[in-house]
C-alpha cells in the first residue's frame, strides 16, 4: 500500500514560482517511477511530468518543458515539482501518482496507481 500526500500549491502571479511536494509512505519508493498530472475545471486530467525511479529520467509535456522540473529524493520518498513562469493556463488541481507496470512513464493516467489527494495551484494574470 502506497499513500501519497501534495503539497506546496497556491495561489501566484502569473511569472511566478511555487514548488509542489509529493511525500509517499509504504514501502518501496526508490523501486518506482512517478507522475505528476493535473486537471483543470472542465477538463480531462493531463499529464504534466515523470520521472524514473532513480531520478535518473525525466519527461515533460511540451506544455510545460523548460519552464517546470521534476525530481525526486528517494531518502526523503519525497517527489518535486519545481513551477517556474507560471501562466494562467496552469491553474489546476496538481496530483502525484505511482506508476504501474514495466515502462517508466505514460502520458495515459490510466497507467498510474496510488495518487494523492491533489493541491490546488492558481495563477493570476
Amino acid at each position: 500500500q502506497v499513500q501519497l500526500v501534495e503539497s506546496g500549491g497556491g495561489l501566484v502571479q502569473a511569472g511566478g514560482s511555487l514548488r509542489l511536494s509529493c511525500a509517499a509512505s509504504g514501502r518501496g519508493f526508490s523501486t518506482y517511477a512517478m507522475g505528476w498530472f493535473r486537471q483543470a475545471p472542465g477538463k480531462e486530467r493531463e499529464f504534466v511530468a515523470a520521472i524514473s525511479s532513480s531520478g535518473g529520467l525525466t519527461y515533460y509535456a511540451d506544455s510545460v518543458k523548460g519552464r517546470f522540473t521534476i525530481s525526486r529524493d528517494n531518502a526523503k520518498t519525497t517527489m518535486y515539482l519545481q513551477m517556474n513562469s507560471l501562466k494562467p493556463e496552469d491553474t489546476a488541481i496538481y496530483y502525484c501518482a505511482k506508476k504501474s507496470g514495466s515502462w517508466w512513464y505514460s502520458l495515459n493516467p490510466n497507467e498510474y496507481v496510488y495518487w494523492g489527494q491533489g493541491t490546488q495551484v492558481t495563477v493570476s494574470s
